[in-house]
C-alpha cells in the first residue's frame, strides 16, 4: 500500500491541475445539484418494530385519519395574555382573532375554518362534551376532569393553545416560504402585548437551524495552532483549505441526499461538519508535517536555520520535491488511510444496530470522513505542488521551536524521558484520574430531544414551559392507549373501554384517562392518557412501564388487549433500545479496535492496551458529560437535562476512530524504530519524540473545533461538542501521551510480542512505509552523485 500511495502522492504533486480541477468541479457540481433538488431535513426519530411504533401503525390502520405523531405537519401556538388580564377580555380576543385571520389568509393551513381562538374552542368543547358525558352517567367531577385535560384554555384563562396542521404530507415537506409566512405573523404579534410562541413537529426545523459560527471559531483556533506548528502562514493554510474542500463536498452531498430519502435528520449535517472538519484538518496536518520532514531530509541537514532551509527548498527541482511528497503520502498517508478506516469502521458499525435515523447519521459522517481522507491524499499534494517552493514561505517571526529532526531535545522528548524514569507512577496517576472522572457516568440518564430539552429562550422551549405552567406538566406528554376488543362480544365492548379507563386512572402517575375515539363497531378505541409529569421525567417512564406491565392481566380478565403509543412512549422506547445496544456496541468497537491494531502493529500487547485505554477515555468522557450537562456540576450549564439517547453510542463510534488515529500516528514511529534495531525503550522515546508534536497539534485542533460547536443552539450538538472535546483531551494527553508510553516502557520487548503462527497468517499492511526505504535510499544516492550532500 505504501508504494501505491507513493505513486499517488508524487503524481498528484506533478500533475496538480488534473487533481485540483477534479475536486473543484466535483464541489461545484454537488453544490449546484444540492441547491436545485435538496429538501428540508427531517426531525423525526423512529425505529421500526418498537411496541409504540407497532401500536401507532395499528392505530393508523383502524383509524385512517390518525397521523404519525412524530412526523405530522402539525404545530401548536401558545398565546398568553398580558399580566393581570385574560384571553376572555374582548380586546385580547380581538387581537388573537386578528392574528388567526392573517394565519388563515396565508392559505398554507389545512381546514383553516377549524382554527379558532382558545376561548371559543374551549366553550365549544365544553358544550359538546358535557351533554354527551352526562347522558352516559359520568359523574360531574369526571366530566370536569375530562374537559380540563383537553381544553385549549388554561384554568386561569390567561394562556391558550391553538393547534393547526400545515397543508403538507409531513413536517419535512412544509415549504420554507410557507413556514416563514406563518412564523412572521406569529413573531409580529409576539412583539405586542400578547406573548406568542410556537412548538411541535411543524416548527422543529425553524428552531434547529445550523449557523456557521462554530466552524469559523474552530477554523480560527486551528489556524493559530497550525501557524505555531509550522512557523509559516502559507503552510498553516494548507490543512485548512483541504479540510474546507472535504467538508464542503460532504455537507453538500448530505443536502443532496434529502432529495432521495426522508431519513436525513436535521442533526446530520452538523454532526458530519463537526467530525469532517476535525479529521480533515488533522489528516492534512499529518501529511504536510511529514512532507516538511522529508524536505528537511532531502536538504541534507537536520539542523538548518529557517532561511537556510527555505533556500535549500527553493533550490530543489520538481522531481526532488515530488519524491518528498510521495514519501510523505506513502508513510503518513498510509497512517491516514488506516486512521480513516478506523473511523469508518466505528461509524458504519452503527448500522448493525438497525436504527434507521442513527444509521443515516453515521453513514453521512462516514462518507464525509472518507472524502476527507481522499482529499488529503490527492487534493492536498496537488495544492502543495501548485505552491511549489513557496510552501514554507511567509515565516512567522519569533524563536524557532525545535524540530523532531533537530539534535536539540523537543518538549515531547523531555516529557517522555520523565515517564521513562517513573513509568509506574505515571500509569497509576493516569488510570486513577480517569477512573475518578468516570464515576458520575453510573447515574447517566438518556432521553430523546423534545421541546423540553430545547435551548432556554427559544420559541419551542418557551412554549413547552408555558404549557407546563398553565396546564400542568402532563399536557406535554400525552399518551394514547389503543384498546383492541375484536375478541370481545360486541355488546360488552363499551364496558371493556370503561374498565380500561378505570384501570388507567388507578395507575400511579396518571392524571386523567378518557375515551377519545372509537370505531363504529367498537372493536377499537383510542384512550387518551394524561400523565402527572412531563415527557423527560423519570416518573413518566415508570408510569409507562406500569401501564404496559398491567396489559397481560387486563387481557386475561377482559379478552381485550392494548398498546401504548404517542410521541412520549415512542421516544421512551427509542431511549430504551439505544440503552440496550450500548454495551454490545462497546464490545464490538473494542474487538474491532484490537483487530485493526493487531493488523497495523503486529503485536498482541499494543492493541490490547490501546483498546483498554480507549475504554478508559470513553468512561471518563461519559462521567464528565453527565456531571456537567445532566447533574449541573460547577454551574456551567444553567439547564441540566438527561443526555440525548443516541449521544453515548455516537460518541463511542467517533471517539474510537479518533483514539485509533492518535495511537497509529504515535506508535507507528515507535514500531518503526524497534524494527530498525533500536531497543524497546529507545524506540518508544524516539517514536514519541517524532510523533508527539504533530499529535499535540492535531489534538488541540480537534478540541478547538469540537468545543466551538458548544455555541450551537441544538442541545445534542452542544453536548456532543463538549463530549468530543474532553474525549480528545483525555485520550490524546492522558491515555496516548502518558498511559501508553508508561505501559510500553514497563513491557519492554514484550510489547512487540506476536505468536509466530499468527505472524505468518497476518497480511503485511506496511503502515510505516518500510517498502519505501529502498526507494528512498536509491533517490539519496542519485542526489549524492549529481549534486553532493551539501550542494546548494
Amino acid at each position: 500500500m505504501a508504494k501505491l500511495l507513493y505513486r499517488l502522492g508524487s503524481s498528484a504533486y506533478r500533475k496538480k491541475w488534473i487533481f485540483l480541477a477534479f475536486w473543484l468541479v466535483l464541489l461545484i457540481a454537488i453544490t449546484t445539484f444540492a441547491g436545485l433538488f435538496s429538501k428540508p431535513t427531517s426531525s423525526s426519530f423512529s425505529i421500526p418494530g418498537l411496541d409504540s411504533v407497532v401500536t401507532m401503525e395499528k392505530m393508523q390502520e383502524r383509524f385512517p385519519d390518525a397521523e404519525d405523531a412524530t412526523s405530522a405537519p402539525s404545530g401548536s401556538v401558545v398565546v398568553q395574555a398580558p399580566e393581570g388580564r385574560t384571553l376572555t377580555d374582548p380586546e385580547i380576543m380581538a387581537e388573537v382573532n386578528a392574528m388567526l385571520d392573517e394565519v388563515r389568509a396565508t392559505g398554507v393551513i389545512q381546514d383553516p375554518e377549524t382554527v379558532v381562538d382558545p376561548v371559543t374552542a374551549a366553550q365549544g368543547l365544553a358544550a359538546q362534551m358535557t351533554p354527551a358525558l352526562e347522558a352516559q352517567g359520568t359523574p360531574a367531577e369526571k366530566i370536569a376532569a375530562d374537559i380540563a385535560a383537553l381544553s385549549p384554555l388554561s384554568p386561569d384563562e390567561a394562556t391558550g393553545i391553538i393547534s393547526f396542521t400545515f397543508d403538507a404530507e409531513s413536517a419535512m415537506d412544509i415549504a420554507t416560504e410557507d413556514m416563514e409566512a406563518v412564523t412572521a405573523i406569529l413573531d409580529e404579534y409576539d412583539e405586542g402585548e400578547l406573548t406568542v410562541v410556537y412548538n411541535g413537529n411543524a416548527f422543529g426545523a425553524a428552531a434547529t437551524s445550523l449557523n456557521m459560527t462554530s466552524e469559523l471559531i474552530g477554523l480560527l483556533v486551528a489556524a493559530v495552532v497550525l501557524i505555531i506548528t509550522f512557523g509559516s502562514f502559507i503552510a498553516a493554510g494548507m490543512p485548512l483549505i483541504s479540510a474546507i474542500i472535504g467538508v464542503g463536498i460532504g455537507i453538500m452531498g448530505i443536502q443532496l441526499a434529502t432529495a432521495f430519502t426522508d431519513s436525513v435528520n436535521d442533526m446530520t449535517p452538523a454532526l458530519a461538519s463537526m467530525i469532517g472538519l476535525a479529521v480533515g484538518i488533522d489528516y492534512a496536518l499529518f501529511i504536510v508535517s511529514r512532507f516538511r520532514n522529508e524536505l528537511i531530509r532531502q536538504s541534507g541537514s537536520n539542523d538548518l536555520e529557517p532561511k537556510e532551509l527555505a533556500q535549500r527548498i527553493r533550490d530543489m527541482d520538481v522531481s526532488t520535491r515530488a519524491h518528498a511528497m510521495g514519501m510523505a503520502v506513502g508513510t503518513a498517508g498510509s497512517a491516514v488511510v488506516f486512521a480513516g478506516m478506523t473511523v469508518l469502521i466505528a461509524l458504519v458499525a452503527l448500522s448493525i444496530i438497525n436504527i434507521p435515523f442513527l444509521t443515516v447519521m453515521a453513514l453521512a459522517a462516514a462518507v464525509t470522513v472518507a472524502v476527507a481522507v481522499l482529499v488529503a491524499l490527492t487534493f492536498l499534494p496537488a495544492l502543495l505542488g501548485l505552491l511549489g517552493t513557496k510552501i514554507f514561505a511567509a515565516r512567522v517571526p519569533g524563536p524557532r521551536v525545535p524540530d523532531p529532526e533537530d539534535e536539540k531535545p523537543t518538549m515531547g522528548l523531555l516529557w517522555v524521558r520523565r515517564i521513562r524514569k517513573r513509568p509506574i507512577a505515571h500509569l497509576a496517576v493516569g488510570v486513577i484520574l480517569l477512573g475518578l472522572i468516570a464515576i458520575p457516568a453510573a447515574s447517566m440518564r438518556l432521553a430523546m430531544p423534545t421541546d423540553g430539552t430545547a435551548t432556554p429562550g427559544t420559541a419551542p422551549r418557551i412554549a413547552y414551559d408555558m404549557t407546563a405552567d398553565a396546564f400542568g406538566p402532563g399536557r406535554n406528554a400525552p399518551m394514547i392507549a389503543l384498546v383492541d376488543t375484536t375478541e370481545v362480544p360486541e355488546q360488552e365492548r363499551p364496558l371493556v373501554f370503561g374498565q380500561a379507563v378505570e384501570q388507567f386512572l388507578n395507575t400511579d402517575g396518571v392524571l386523567n384517562a378518557q375515551v377519545a375515539q372509537t370505531t363504529e363497531n367498537f372493536d377499537t378505541a383510542q384512550i387518551l392518557i394524561t400523565p402527572e409529569f412531563d415527557a423527560i421525567d423519570e416518573q413518566t417512564s415508570e408510569t409507562l412501564s406500569i401501564l404496559r406491565a398491567e396489559a397481560a392481566d387486563f387481557e386475561a380478565e377482559t379478552g381485550a388487549n392494548y398498546g401504548i403509543t404517542g410521541v412520549t412512549p415512542i421516544y421512551d422506547d427509542i431511549s430504551d433500545r439505544l440503552g440496550e445496544v450500548l454495551v454490545p456496541y462497546i464490545l464490538i468497537v473494542l474487538v474491532l479496535a484490537f483487530l485493526v491494531l493487531l493488523l497495523v502493529f503486529r503485536s498482541i500487547w499494543v492493541p490490547l492496551i490501546a483498546a483498554l485505554g480507549f475504554g478508559l477515555s470513553v468512561a471518563a468522557t461519559f462521567g464528565a458529560t453527565v456531571a456537567i450537562f445532566q447533574e449541573g456540576w460547577f454551574g456551567i450549564i444553567d439547564d441540566p437535562q438527561p443526555l440525548l439517547s443516541f449521544l453515548p453510542i455516537m460518541l463511542i463510534g467517533l471517539v474510537f476512530g479518533l483514539a485509533m488515529d492518535y495511537q497509529i500516528f504515535l506508535v507507528t514511529r515507535m514500531r518503526e524504530g524497534f524494527t530498525k534495531g533500536k531497543t524497546a525503550g529507545n524506540a518508544t522515546s524516539n517514536g514519541f519524540k517524532h510523533g508527539a508534536r504533530v499529535v499535540t497539534a492535531a489534538a488541540l485542533i480537534m478540541i478547538s473545533v469540537f468545543a466551538a460547536f458548544m455555541a450551537q443552539d441544538m442541545s445534542f450538538i452542544k453536548t456532543m461538542g463538549f463530549a468530543l472535546a474532553v474525549a480528545v483531551f483525555f485520550d490524546a494527553f492522558i491515555v496516548r501521551m502518558m498511559i501508553i508510553p508508561a505501559t510500553m516502557y514497563l513491557l519492554g520487548d514484550k510489547a512487540w510480542w506476536l505468536p509466530k503462527w499468527l505472524d505468518r497468517i497476518l497480511p503485511n499492511v506496511d503502515v510505516e512505509g518500510e517498502g519505501l526505504h529502498e526507494l528512498n535510499e536509491e533517490r539519496t544516492r542519485e542526489l549524492k552523485e549529481h549534486a553532493g550532500v551539501g550542494a546548494s
